[in-house]
């Protein structure tokens, strides 16, 4: 059953890139996670639902305008928030609202819902062309070369930004790139999983990954692990089960985590309060 399913080439598209996706959101969501940002990825979906609404208005394909909307939202957003002192999860306040406001006004205007805008709030990951594929796998390709060539300036910022700024490093400008790269991935994701449960790609693998008290790289090795495999499970599942893709992979994630507690909560994984570099 299994192989006849990966002989289908909507599948192997799917899983090909679901796993490519899976890899962006473990590796970019820990950073955010670890900067106390989980919610930054759900603030910006939020605000990309305003950019597909004005490609639906205009007749431009919705993921482009979600991207220049959510990048452009995630770096005005944090521009502001840099020079009125506003609190981490104050921006994200503002960018939740303001995304799902203008995209409902936008859609109200150009005729209601319809099922494309139904996919991108849940997921079409089954339904990938071939130029999907290429685009993400592209994609993930810059970002994770981009990540390893400024991986210490990324590190050190993310763990102490005071060190990191007596140190040389322009964290300013590391902080606008992390959360450059995050819209980038949150937009790519949404065929995956949908704007309503990225953040959840985001943020329980790695909150899995951390429970295990790893260093930083086997945390990151860990949460791309939960994260692939809830990915390629659920994509199966859902399959032969016929039901959604983007909820059964984040069923699985949640299962992960949830074992990961019982295992806790019997004693036998050892917790650190803080990742190692």
């Amino acid at each position: 059953m299994t192989l006849e399913i990966l002989s289908y080439g909507f599948m192997q598209r799917a899983i090909i890139s679901g796993i490519a996706i899976a890899i962006l959101c473990s590796v970019v969501g820990l950073f955010m996670v670890l900067r106390r940002y989980s919610l930054f990825g759900d603030a910006i979906a939020h605000s990309s639902f305003g950019g597909i609404a004005v490609g639906m208005l205009v007749g431009i394909y919705p993921l482009w305008t979600a991207y220049a909307v959510s990048l452009v939202s995630a770096l005005i957003i944090t521009r502001i928030r840099y020079r009125l002192k506003i609190s981490g999860d104050a921006s994200v306040a503002v960018l939740l609202s303001s995304g799902i406001a203008i995209g409902l006004v936008l859609i109200s205007i150009s005729g209601g819902f319809t099922i494309d805008i139904f996919s991108f709030l849940f997921g079409s990951i089954l339904l990938v062309s071939t130029n999907d594929t290429i685009l993400i796998l592209v994609l993930t390709g810059i970002i994770l070369v981009v990540i390893l060539l400024l991986y210490r300036q990324l590190l050190y910022s993310t763990f102490n930004e005071e060190q990191a700024k007596v140190s040389g490093i322009p964290v300013e400008k590391i902080n606008y790139l992390i959360v450059f790269l995050a819209g980038v991935v949150v937009v790519t994701s949404i065929q995956l999983v949908g704007i309503l449960l990225i953040s959840a790609l985001f943020v329980i693998p790695n909150i899995t990954a951390i429970m295990y008290g790893k260093g930083f790289k086997q945390t990151a090795l860990l949460s791309i692990g939960f994260a692939v495999f809830s990915v390629v499970v659920g994509i199966l599942a859902s399959y032969v089960l016929d039901i959604t893709p983007s909820g059964t992979i984040v069923l699985v994630s949640l299962a992960i985590f949830g074992i990961s507690i019982g295992i806790k909560s019997l004693g036998k994984l050892p917790i650190t309060k803080s990742l190692k570099h």
